[in-house]
């Protein structure tokens, strides 16, 4: 930790110096290139676009020729050259627990390094932890891959408490150089910052990436993305076409290509938002609505579909996912997907092929194979996404072309609570005008929803938390508010995660929240007691003091969160993430009553939000609440906590 600590402070200025201003002009290119695809010939500013693109082109095109090849390559005590295809920092499980490695890929080998500890003033050096020529790497199949050394996954709310720590040094941070405060308190700030941004990206990845040396031992590294773990594998995979040999380094090749990494690396920084410029931009903070139209390219039939990944924190989360069109060349999916974005800049989108061979089962996970058909990658341009039309494009990846269109909504335009005009329907209509209505207890959109849910979908990998498809929500919001017959056959055939984004979209169009825009405050109070008596005094009488049909509501879906956290060895939800995904939705205030606690877009994890998680993930935790428990047993004293 502190040799990573003294590397970051040591190495930013060289880095601003040197590899900032080339990555700003590369960055300009990809820019102008877009520009220029979407701009008519016939416009005024066309030929000045391709001026521009002429420049930028020129000028990284000489960097490139005057670079040594000497930075990228190493010479061998017998003199053979070996080049540095890819490096970068990876996870290893070692010893049972998690160590971030710097991980560098050369033409005949590969090096697993980690820095070694030196005294101030002294150069860097990494150690070199193992290594596996090439010719003696292999990837271990499912069915041949061995069971994972047990390491425990870090709890989710550990994690979440990570984020919103990281949050809020971020806006103290930002208070500081607005006040213009001490550099040494900023810079106290942002070591704490770098700590728990190194945290999280060592407790966060979970997606096993195991290699093999057929002469010796496996290793294990976990990664966050497919993405990620698809492009180590080809590119090891590209090297070994080639005519390799098996080979033992001396002690003397070993420690001159270890003592070469360190002026070789091209990732020169973990991937953190600390480490960032001031000027560079802080990302997109909303929602990124995609649609995904289709691809062509395959070369023969399959059952292809496609996931969506956006960079939060510094790593990559799988975020939506495609059904899977059978059994052909040409998927026209045409499905849309509401993603929030969090810090976000890039988006990945992965084509795959269903595997339904059960065989063929990764023992680090359990979970069944599926190969990737082809992968892409875009930037998030503020400029670009941030405007009320969609904007299309098409990705290529492996001869594969993806159609997709994409628009960005603000979180403070995208969480507005709006009342419905019409008060026939449901969504946008006040709970107890629905349940005087239906004359029920529960609104019956919720029964429906949980009790399909609970039926089909309890099990499901990322349920409430993978984005169903926007247009099969709207659909089935539609018949909702038409209160049309068809609605349980619609369910019956509905995708689940498409039933679970419509619940959670009722809740969200409330004309005001389920536990009400008046306790707002007294939650938010009760919430942050620290004595556990008074806490539970406190949260049980805020829960009697909501109107009848907003508490048998809430009950009712409390005990749903609870059956669906009981699963979470296969769904992977928790209570936290239960928690994280329903809070805001079910305590967010109204327009007119949230303007006093109204963040900024760029503080997505702000306190008020933090809070939101915590009331519900209280009563998540909390033992079975009784609706006639609660009645009988009110306390007499006020909601002013």
């Amino acid at each position: 930790m502190e040799i990573l600590l003294i590397i970051r402070f040591c190495c930013n200025c060289t880095y601003a110096l040197l590899y900032k201003p080339i990555d700003r002009v590369t960055r300009s290119t990809l820019v102008l290139h877009d520009l220029l695809k979407h701009t008519p010939v016939d416009h005024p500013d066309y030929p000045l676009l391709q001026d521009a693109l002429r420049i930028s082109q020129n000028f990284l095109s000489s960097i490139n020729e005057d670079i040594d090849p000497r930075r990228t390559a190493v010479t061998t005590p017998k003199g053979e050259t070996r080049q540095l295809v890819k490096d970068g920092f990876l996870v290893e499980v070692s010893e049972s627990s998690r160590k971030l490695r710097h991980v560098f890929l050369f033409t005949d080998v590969l090096l697993c390094a980690k820095l070694k500890k030196t005294s101030a003033g002294k150069h860097q050096q990494y150690d070199c932890k193992w290594y596996i020529p090439l010719a003696d790497l292999v990837f271990p199949s499912p069915e041949e891959s061995e069971a994972s050394p047990q390491v425990h996954p870090f709890p989710d709310h550990e994690l979440e408490d990570m984020k919103m720590k990281i949050s809020a040094l971020k806006s103290e941070i930002q208070k500081e150089k607005a006040n213009k405060g001490q550099s040494r308190a900023i810079e106290r700030l942002k070591k704490k910052m770098f700590e728990n941004e190194f945290l999280l990206l060592l407790n966060s990845p979970t997606i096993p990436f195991r290699i093999h040396n057929r002469n010796g031992k496996s290793y294990l590294f976990l990664l966050s993305s497919d993405y990620e773990r698809s492009e180590w594998r080809e590119a090891i995979q590209k090297l070994q076409k080639k005519d390799l040999q098996a080979f033992v380094l001396s002690s003397v090749e070993l420690q001159v290509l270890t003592g070469s990494c360190f002026k070789l690396r091209t990732v020169h920084n973990i991937p953190v938002t600390s480490n960032k410029d001031d000027d560079e931009s802080p990302g997109l903070y909303g929602f990124l609505h995609v649609i995904v139209h289709s691809a062509k390219g395959f070369k023969q039939s399959a059952n292809l579909y496609c996931t969506l990944e956006v960079d939060s924190f510094g790593y990559f989360v799988s975020k939506a996912k495609t059904r899977v069109f059978r059994d052909t060349t040409e998927p026209k999916w045409d499905e849309e997907f509401e993603i929030e974005l969090e810090g976000s800049q890039s988006l990945r989108i992965l084509c795959y092929e269903k595997c339904y061979d059960k065989t063929k089962v990764n023992k680090d996970n359990n979970e069944i194979v599926d190969k990737i058909m082809g992968k892409g990658q875009i930037q998030l341009d503020p400029q670009t996404v941030e405007t009320k039309n969609w904007h299309t494009d098409v990705i290529e990846m492996n001869g594969i072309k993806v159609e997709f269109s994409m628009k960005f909504t603000s979180r403070d335009m995208s969480l507005k609570r709006t009342p419905s005009k019409k008060q026939t329907g449901v969504f946008g209509v006040k709970i107890s005008v629905v349940t005087k209505r239906e004359r029920s207890k529960v609104p019956y959109i919720v029964r429906q929803c949980v009790e399909e849910v609970e039926k089909r979908g309890i099990e499901e990998v990322g349920i409430y938390r993978i984005s169903g498809v926007a247009t099969d929500i709207q659909a089935l919001k539609a018949v909702f508010d038409a209160n049309n017959k068809d609605i349980l056959l619609m369910l019956s055939d509905m995708d689940i995660n498409a039933i679970a984004g419509t619940l959670k979209l009722y809740f969200r169009e409330l004309p005001e929240p389920l536990l009400t825009d008046r306790l707002y405050p007294a939650f938010m109070e009760g919430i942050a007691l620290s004595d556990p008596a008074a806490k539970e005094n406190c949260m049980m009488h805020l829960l009697r003091s909501l109107p009848d049909p907003n508490l048998i509501t809430f009950l009712f879906l409390l005990e749903h969160l609870k059956r669906v956290a009981e699963k979470e060895p296969i769904n992977k939800m928790s209570l936290h993430n239960l928690a994280t995904v329903f809070g805001p939705t079910l305590l967010r205030p109204s327009e007119v009553e949230s303007k006093a606690h109204l963040t900024s877009a760029a503080d997505i994890w702000s306190h008020d939000v933090m809070a939101q998680v915590q009331v519900l993930l209280y009563y998540l935790q909390h033992p079975p609440i009784s609706f006639a428990e609660l009645k009988r047993n009110t306390l007499y004293f006020s909601t002013d906590v």
